[in-house]
Protein backbone atom coordinates (compact mmCIF):
# COMPACT_ATOMS: atom_id res chain seq x y z
CA UNK A 1 0.00 0.00 0.00
CA UNK A 2 1.54 3.00 -0.90
CA UNK A 3 0.34 6.75 0.30
CA UNK A 4 -1.46 7.67 -2.51
CA UNK A 5 -3.98 4.42 -2.41
CA UNK A 6 -4.95 6.25 0.98
CA UNK A 7 -5.83 9.42 -1.08
CA UNK A 8 -7.65 7.27 -3.27
CA UNK A 9 -9.49 5.78 -0.89
CA UNK A 10 -10.42 8.99 0.75
CA UNK A 11 -12.19 10.01 -2.62
CA UNK A 12 -13.43 6.72 -3.03
CA UNK A 13 -15.44 6.38 0.52
CA UNK A 14 -16.36 9.90 0.05
CA UNK A 15 -17.83 9.59 -3.20
CA UNK A 16 -18.90 5.71 -2.42
CA UNK A 17 -19.42 4.77 -6.24
CA UNK A 18 -16.06 3.45 -8.66
CA UNK A 19 -16.71 4.98 -12.11
CA UNK A 20 -17.18 8.98 -9.98
CA UNK A 21 -14.34 8.56 -7.89
CA UNK A 22 -11.99 7.41 -11.04
CA UNK A 23 -13.26 10.75 -13.15
CA UNK A 24 -12.26 12.78 -10.20
CA UNK A 25 -9.23 11.39 -9.80
CA UNK A 26 -8.35 11.11 -13.51
CA UNK A 27 -7.80 7.38 -13.71
CA UNK A 28 -9.00 4.25 -14.56
CA UNK A 29 -11.59 1.90 -13.11
CA UNK A 30 -9.60 -1.09 -13.09
CA UNK A 31 -6.59 0.94 -11.14
CA UNK A 32 -8.64 2.27 -8.66
CA UNK A 33 -10.02 -1.02 -7.92
CA UNK A 34 -6.69 -2.61 -7.75
CA UNK A 35 -5.57 0.18 -5.41
CA UNK A 36 -8.59 -0.50 -3.30
CA UNK A 37 -7.60 -4.28 -2.99
CA UNK A 38 -3.82 -2.90 -1.37
CA UNK A 39 -5.39 -1.04 0.95
CA UNK A 40 -7.78 -4.03 1.92
CA UNK A 41 -5.43 -6.30 1.88
CA UNK A 42 -3.17 -3.89 4.15
CA UNK A 43 -5.86 -3.98 7.08
CA UNK A 44 -7.12 -7.27 6.64
CA UNK A 45 -11.01 -7.18 6.05
CA UNK A 46 -13.20 -5.60 3.24
CA UNK A 47 -13.88 -1.89 3.92
CA UNK A 48 -17.09 -2.09 1.62
CA UNK A 49 -20.48 -3.54 1.49
CA UNK A 50 -21.04 -4.16 -2.96
CA UNK A 51 -24.23 -3.11 -3.82
CA UNK A 52 -25.76 -3.34 -7.01
CA UNK A 53 -25.98 1.11 -7.28
CA UNK A 54 -22.35 0.98 -6.23
CA UNK A 55 -20.18 0.52 -2.58
CA UNK A 56 -21.04 1.66 0.78
CA UNK A 57 -18.88 2.02 4.04
CA UNK A 58 -19.09 -0.41 6.39
CA UNK A 59 -18.00 -0.07 9.75
CA UNK A 60 -14.27 -0.90 8.85
CA UNK A 61 -14.18 1.02 6.26
CA UNK A 62 -15.17 4.10 8.30
CA UNK A 63 -12.37 3.99 11.06
CA UNK A 64 -10.20 3.58 7.62
CA UNK A 65 -11.77 6.91 6.36
CA UNK A 66 -10.64 8.58 9.63
CA UNK A 67 -7.13 6.91 9.83
CA UNK A 68 -6.82 8.21 5.88
CA UNK A 69 -8.09 11.71 6.09
CA UNK A 70 -5.63 12.43 8.87
CA UNK A 71 -2.74 10.55 7.48
CA UNK A 72 -3.08 12.34 3.89
CA UNK A 73 -3.63 15.65 6.04
CA UNK A 74 -0.15 14.69 8.22
CA UNK A 75 1.50 14.00 4.67
CA UNK A 76 0.54 17.01 2.86
CA UNK A 77 1.74 19.14 5.88
CA UNK A 78 5.43 17.81 6.02
CA UNK A 79 5.60 18.20 2.25
CA UNK A 80 4.78 21.71 2.73
CA UNK A 81 7.34 21.78 4.81
CA UNK A 82 9.85 20.38 2.83
CA UNK A 83 8.90 22.74 -0.08
CA UNK A 84 9.41 26.05 2.46
CA UNK A 85 12.98 24.14 2.92
CA UNK A 86 13.87 23.69 -0.31
CA UNK A 87 12.90 27.22 -1.40
CA UNK A 88 15.96 29.31 -1.28
CA UNK A 89 14.14 32.41 -0.64
CA UNK A 90 12.12 31.70 2.40
CA UNK A 91 13.80 28.15 3.76
CA UNK A 92 15.45 28.16 7.02
CA UNK A 93 18.82 27.63 7.33
CA UNK A 94 20.05 25.84 11.27
CA UNK A 95 23.25 27.50 12.37
CA UNK A 96 25.21 27.20 14.74
CA UNK A 97 27.81 29.17 16.41
CA UNK A 98 29.76 30.20 19.46
CA UNK A 99 29.14 32.09 22.37
CA UNK A 100 32.01 34.14 21.81
CA UNK A 101 31.04 35.40 18.51
CA UNK A 102 26.94 36.22 19.12
CA UNK A 103 27.20 39.38 19.82
CA UNK A 104 29.99 39.98 17.41
CA UNK A 105 30.52 38.14 14.13
CA UNK A 106 27.30 36.44 14.09
CA UNK A 107 25.01 38.94 14.23
CA UNK A 108 27.23 41.05 11.95
CA UNK A 109 26.50 38.73 9.44
CA UNK A 110 22.87 37.67 9.52
CA UNK A 111 22.41 41.36 9.25
CA UNK A 112 23.72 41.50 6.07
CA UNK A 113 22.58 37.85 4.45
CA UNK A 114 18.76 39.71 5.72
CA UNK A 115 19.74 42.63 3.00
CA UNK A 116 20.13 40.03 -0.21
CA UNK A 117 17.58 37.62 1.56
CA UNK A 118 14.77 38.81 3.76
CA UNK A 119 12.71 35.82 4.00
CA UNK A 120 14.66 33.07 4.56
CA UNK A 121 14.67 32.07 8.35
CA UNK A 122 17.40 30.91 10.51
CA UNK A 123 16.96 27.83 13.48
CA UNK A 124 19.65 28.83 16.06
CA UNK A 125 22.28 26.71 18.18
CA UNK A 126 24.58 28.90 20.71
CA UNK A 127 26.55 26.18 22.01
CA UNK A 128 30.42 25.19 22.31
CA UNK A 129 32.30 23.85 19.58
CA UNK A 130 32.12 20.58 20.13
CA UNK A 131 28.49 20.32 20.56
CA UNK A 132 28.53 21.99 17.26
CA UNK A 133 30.92 19.67 15.30
CA UNK A 134 28.13 16.80 17.04
CA UNK A 135 24.98 19.15 15.78
CA UNK A 136 27.16 18.94 11.94
CA UNK A 137 28.00 15.41 12.30
CA UNK A 138 23.97 14.66 12.77
CA UNK A 139 22.44 16.89 10.24
CA UNK A 140 20.52 18.87 13.63
CA UNK A 141 22.92 21.81 12.28
CA UNK A 142 23.66 22.57 8.91
CA UNK A 143 26.25 25.55 9.25
CA UNK A 144 28.59 26.19 12.44
CA UNK A 145 30.39 29.01 13.30
CA UNK A 146 33.09 27.99 15.11
CA UNK A 147 36.68 27.69 16.74
CA UNK A 148 39.07 25.68 16.32
CA UNK A 149 38.81 24.79 12.81
CA UNK A 150 37.53 20.85 12.67
CA UNK A 151 38.63 17.75 10.91
CA UNK A 152 39.61 18.86 7.32
CA UNK A 153 38.74 15.29 6.20
CA UNK A 154 34.91 15.69 7.40
CA UNK A 155 34.30 19.31 7.57
CA UNK A 156 34.76 22.20 4.79
CA UNK A 157 35.92 25.39 6.17
CA UNK A 158 35.81 28.99 5.06
CA UNK A 159 38.14 31.57 7.56
CA UNK A 160 36.03 34.74 8.78
CA UNK A 161 38.25 36.36 11.09
CA UNK A 162 41.30 36.33 12.62
CA UNK A 163 41.47 37.64 16.29
CA UNK A 164 44.26 39.48 18.36
CA UNK A 165 44.26 37.69 21.96
CA UNK A 166 44.58 40.54 24.51
CA UNK A 167 45.24 40.22 28.02
CA UNK A 168 42.24 42.01 30.36
CA UNK A 169 42.88 43.32 33.40
CA UNK A 170 41.34 45.69 35.51
CA UNK A 171 41.44 49.26 35.34
CA UNK A 172 44.57 50.62 37.60
CA UNK A 173 46.21 47.45 36.99
CA UNK A 174 50.00 47.49 36.77
CA UNK A 175 50.12 46.00 33.38
CA UNK A 176 47.46 48.44 32.46
CA UNK A 177 49.99 50.95 30.94
CA UNK A 178 51.82 48.46 28.71
CA UNK A 179 50.81 48.18 24.73
CA UNK A 180 52.24 44.59 24.72
CA UNK A 181 52.92 41.97 27.82
CA UNK A 182 53.92 38.35 27.73
CA UNK A 183 51.76 36.00 29.08
CA UNK A 184 53.77 35.01 31.49
CA UNK A 185 53.68 38.38 33.15
CA UNK A 186 49.78 37.39 34.98
CA UNK A 187 51.48 33.78 36.13
CA UNK A 188 50.23 34.86 39.72
CA UNK A 189 47.04 36.76 38.90
CA UNK A 190 44.12 35.22 39.91
CA UNK A 191 42.36 34.08 35.72
CA UNK A 192 38.49 34.53 34.89
CA UNK A 193 37.99 31.56 32.30
CA UNK A 194 35.31 29.78 30.52
CA UNK A 195 34.07 26.83 32.20
CA UNK A 196 35.72 23.64 30.58
CA UNK A 197 34.47 22.39 27.48
CA UNK A 198 34.36 25.09 25.51
CA UNK A 199 36.75 25.63 22.54
CA UNK A 200 37.79 28.87 24.03
CA UNK A 201 38.70 27.44 26.99
CA UNK A 202 41.42 24.68 25.79
CA UNK A 203 42.78 27.81 23.67
CA UNK A 204 43.44 29.64 27.12
CA UNK A 205 44.84 26.88 28.87
CA UNK A 206 47.34 26.26 25.53
CA UNK A 207 48.48 29.49 25.60
CA UNK A 208 49.22 29.70 29.62
CA UNK A 209 50.76 26.16 29.44
CA UNK A 210 53.28 27.39 26.68
CA UNK A 211 53.63 30.32 28.91
CA UNK A 212 55.06 28.21 31.62
CA UNK A 213 51.75 27.83 33.99
CA UNK A 214 48.35 26.87 34.50
CA UNK A 215 46.40 29.49 35.64
CA UNK A 216 44.43 29.54 38.59
CA UNK A 217 40.73 30.15 38.12
CA UNK A 218 38.63 32.43 40.55
CA UNK A 219 35.31 31.57 38.45
CA UNK A 220 34.28 30.12 35.08
CA UNK A 221 31.97 31.65 33.24
CA UNK A 222 29.99 30.58 29.88
CA UNK A 223 30.34 33.49 28.16
CA UNK A 224 32.55 35.97 27.49
CA UNK A 225 30.58 39.62 28.54
CA UNK A 226 30.11 37.98 32.08
CA UNK A 227 33.96 37.50 32.24
CA UNK A 228 34.96 40.62 30.80
CA UNK A 229 32.56 42.72 33.35
CA UNK A 230 34.23 40.20 36.28
CA UNK A 231 37.60 41.65 34.88
CA UNK A 232 36.44 45.18 35.06
CA UNK A 233 35.32 44.36 38.76
CA UNK A 234 38.55 43.56 39.84
CA UNK A 235 38.14 39.58 40.42
CA UNK A 236 40.67 39.09 38.08
CA UNK A 237 42.38 39.24 34.74
CA UNK A 238 41.56 37.25 31.13
CA UNK A 239 42.77 36.32 27.68
CA UNK A 240 39.78 37.24 25.32
CA UNK A 241 39.52 38.42 21.45
CA UNK A 242 39.80 41.53 20.58
CA UNK A 243 36.69 43.01 19.56
CA UNK A 244 34.63 40.13 21.07
CA UNK A 245 32.82 41.85 23.94
CA UNK A 246 30.68 44.78 22.65
CA UNK A 247 29.72 47.55 24.27
CA UNK A 248 31.88 47.34 26.65
CA UNK A 249 31.36 49.58 29.84
CA UNK A 250 33.04 47.02 32.77
CA UNK A 251 36.43 49.36 32.69
CA UNK A 252 38.94 46.32 32.25
CA UNK A 253 41.97 47.19 30.00
CA UNK A 254 42.71 45.55 26.93
CA UNK A 255 46.40 45.04 26.61
CA UNK A 256 47.93 42.99 23.05
CA UNK A 257 49.54 39.83 24.26
CA UNK A 258 52.99 39.48 22.27
CA UNK A 259 53.90 36.12 20.34
CA UNK A 260 52.80 35.31 16.71
CA UNK A 261 50.53 32.35 18.23
CA UNK A 262 48.20 34.53 19.90
CA UNK A 263 45.45 34.98 17.36
CA UNK A 264 42.21 32.94 17.01
CA UNK A 265 40.78 31.87 13.97
CA UNK A 266 36.99 31.76 13.38
CA UNK A 267 35.50 30.02 10.37
CA UNK A 268 32.61 28.60 8.69
CA UNK A 269 31.75 25.00 9.10
CA UNK A 270 30.00 22.47 6.70
CA UNK A 271 30.11 18.47 6.70
CA UNK A 272 31.61 18.45 2.98
CA UNK A 273 29.75 14.99 2.11
CA UNK A 274 26.02 16.30 3.28
CA UNK A 275 23.62 18.48 1.19
CA UNK A 276 22.92 21.29 2.39
CA UNK A 277 19.15 22.67 1.71
CA UNK A 278 19.19 25.18 -0.77
CA UNK A 279 18.74 28.46 1.77
CA UNK A 280 21.66 27.23 3.41
CA UNK A 281 23.59 26.99 0.52
CA UNK A 282 22.65 30.16 -0.76
CA UNK A 283 23.62 31.60 3.05
CA UNK A 284 27.03 29.28 2.84
CA UNK A 285 27.45 30.69 -0.69
CA UNK A 286 27.31 34.74 0.34
CA UNK A 287 29.58 34.38 3.38
CA UNK A 288 32.42 32.61 1.26
CA UNK A 289 32.02 35.90 -0.64
CA UNK A 290 32.92 38.21 2.26
CA UNK A 291 36.83 38.68 2.75
CA UNK A 292 38.38 37.38 6.01
CA UNK A 293 38.81 40.14 8.75
CA UNK A 294 41.43 40.81 11.33
CA UNK A 295 41.15 42.52 14.77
Amino acid sequence: MHAEDLRWYVVLAETEHLTEAAAVLGTSQPNLSRSLRRVESAFGVPLFERERRGLRLNPYGRLVLEAARGGTAAIDTAQQRIDTLLDPESGTVRLGFLHSVATSLVPDLLKAFREVAPSVRFALRQEPSHDIVQDLESGEAEIGITAPRPDPDVFGWHLLERQRLCLHVPPGHALAGRRRVELAAAAEEPFIGLRPGFGFRRVTDELCRAAGFTPQLAFEATDLATIDSLVGAGLGVAVLPSGAVRGNESGAVSVSLAGVQARREIGMAWRQRAQLTPAAERFRTFVRSLPATST
